[in-house]
């Protein structure tokens, strides 16, 4: 069982325990991807262009963007299932074979002029040295076809999680939001774009700084992000905004008022992904009882982990509460 503890803002911190993640289902809603990593050695600068040569030694397949917020839920002991569009290729077999190796349950839309997101990451002295995204948007039909499959999910799973990352997954999200209304259970958006009227009765959604700024524009201190922060959750019906803000930590924006944590002390190696385990902590949390502010220091501790790991990562219930 976790240990109680107390945060920096004096709030105890709300004990977990394994048995409690086991019996939660999360039911997680988005683009999908593909994370394809090759790994190699970096010895001479390119002849053609200033550019560094890498022999590729090997490759490595990893689950990406729903599927890594799926993936997240899963190692932490909860039940996921996935509801997502891919095309009828190669990616999206190498992704349902990964996801056959999980605990995740898919139910995967396809269509055969859909290309499967793929973010190839090409790695040399275990740095990133470019990153080439191949992608196309889903047509309407497939994804009017999974709003029907939706209806169908959300009565069986006590917390919703869409993950959007621009990709065209989620063009039915208002109606989906409605109906897990509709089912009571926590609804929880990882937001894109400046439209935000979409998810309208989530909530919480959980921008990060760049993203929050280009919907309600620049702040020039915490009174005036405040000020911002509520007006966005009021206007758009939702119990919360948690805004993550990198090496400032996190601050929840409530009808409480505002809750901050500071950002976990220890080195960052590797940002990619921090988003999607923070998310998949708090829907796993909420999954299981606990509020938004509950959930909170151990989403803020989850994400001070896996940016000390390289690449898309997940942790497990083991690593949290050590």
């Amino acid at each position: 069982m976790g240990q109680l503890s107390q945060s920096e803002s004096g709030r105890i911190v709300k004990p977990i325990d394994h048995q409690s993640f086991s019996s939660a289902r999360v039911l997680v809603v988005g683009d999908v991807m593909l994370d394809r990593y090759w790994y190699g050695d970096v010895e001479r600068i390119s002849p053609e262009a200033p550019v560094p040569v890498v022999r590729i030694q090997r490759e490595e397949y990893r689950l990406g963007g729903s599927a890594n917020v799926a993936f997240n839920v899963f190692s932490l002991g909860a039940k996921a299932s996935l509801l997502s569009v891919v095309g009828e290729d190669e990616a999206s077999q190498q992704l349902e074979a990964l996801l056959s190796k999980t605990g995740i349950e898919p139910f995967l839309g396809r269509d055969a002029d859909l290309k499967t997101t793929v973010k190839l990451r090409i790695i040399g002295r275990q740095q990133q040295l470019l990153r080439a995204d191949f992608e196309a948007k889903p047509q309407k039909e497939i994804l009017a076809s999974q709003t029907e499959r939706f209806s169908q999910l959300v009565n069986t799973h006590q917390a919703v999680l869409f993950s959007d990352y621009g990709k065209g997954g989620l063009a039915h999200v208002k109606d989906m939001i409605d109906q897990a209304g509709l089912a009571k259970c926590p609804i929880l958006v990882d937001p894109k774009g400046t439209d935000y009227s979409r998810y309208e009765g989530a909530s919480v959604i959980t921008p990060n700084k760049s993203e929050m700024q280009e919907v309600v524009g620049i702040w020039h201190n915490e009174e005036e992000l405040k000020l911002k922060a509520q007006n966005l959750r009021q206007s758009l019906n939702l119990q919360a905004v948690l805004l993550t803000r990198s090496e400032e930590g996190m601050s929840l924006f409530d009808k409480e008022g505002d809750f901050h944590v500071k950002a976990q002390a220890r080195e960052v190696f590797d940002v990619t992904g921090a988003g999607d385990t923070v998310i998949a902590t708090l829907a796993s949390l909420m999954a299981c009882g606990f509020s938004i502010r509950d959930a909170l220091p151990w989403a803020n501790k989850a994400g001070g982990i896996v940016v000390g790991k390289f690449g898309t990562a997940s942790l497990s219930f083991k690593e949290l509460i050590a």
